[in-house]
């Protein structure tokens, strides 16, 4: 069963550090999660794809699918989707999004056994300012997925709930930076 102080304390312990970072949104930063630490690991990957089914089911029914920005999004779903078939929820899948399509082939952005009309939800590790979960929630919905919303492990608490809430999409996490002692910027 999924804890968040499990969670939280091995995040802190394999993921959190401090120092001065450029983040993917090009903001600077004196601290950074490295979520690869966590998704790439069975015990955090459990504690993960537990922890995000639950808040899926929680929100009353299981999209048709996960997936979002590879390669940060992809053990995130792996996790949730396996994590689901445990638990008997065997119908659902999961999918990529490239960040360029392959050149080759069917060139697509979006892999995996998703179809047109689908509801789903976009996986992340941590958030920022949510800008390359926006740009999945545009691919997706290109090519007529629906999306219900975003999932995070972490929120760094830097526009990117604002972000989601201003487009339509429900946004939530499994931890917030402030679960850590850490305020987040003013925005």
């Amino acid at each position: 069963m999924y804890k968040k102080e499990d969670l939280k304390q091995f995040v802190f312990e394999k993921s959190l550090k401090f120092g001065d970072f450029v983040l993917a949104s090009g903001r600077k930063a004196k601290y950074y999660l490295d979520g690869k630490q966590v998704t790439l690991d069975s015990r955090g990957a459990m504690m993960i794809g537990e922890g995000i089914l639950e808040l899926l089911l929680a929100n009353g029914q299981l999209p048709a699918a996960v997936g979002g920005m590879s390669i940060g999004a992809d053990p995130i779903t792996a996790a949730v989707i396996t994590m689901a078939g445990v638990r008997g929820y065997s119908d659902l899948k999961g999918f990529m999004v490239r960040k360029e399509s392959k050149g080759h082939g069917t060139n697509q952005f979006v892999e995996g056994p998703v179809k047109l009309g689908d509801h789903v939800v976009i996986m992340e590790d941590v958030v920022t300012t949510g800008g390359s979960s926006l740009v999945a929630i545009e691919r997706v919905e290109s090519i007529g997925l629906i999306v219900d919303g975003v999932v995070a492990i972490i929120d760094r608490m830097e526009g990117g709930a604002k972000a989601f809430a201003d487009r339509g999409y429900r946004f939530q996490s499994l931890l917030t930076i402030q679960d850590f002692g850490i305020d987040p910027p003013e925005i």
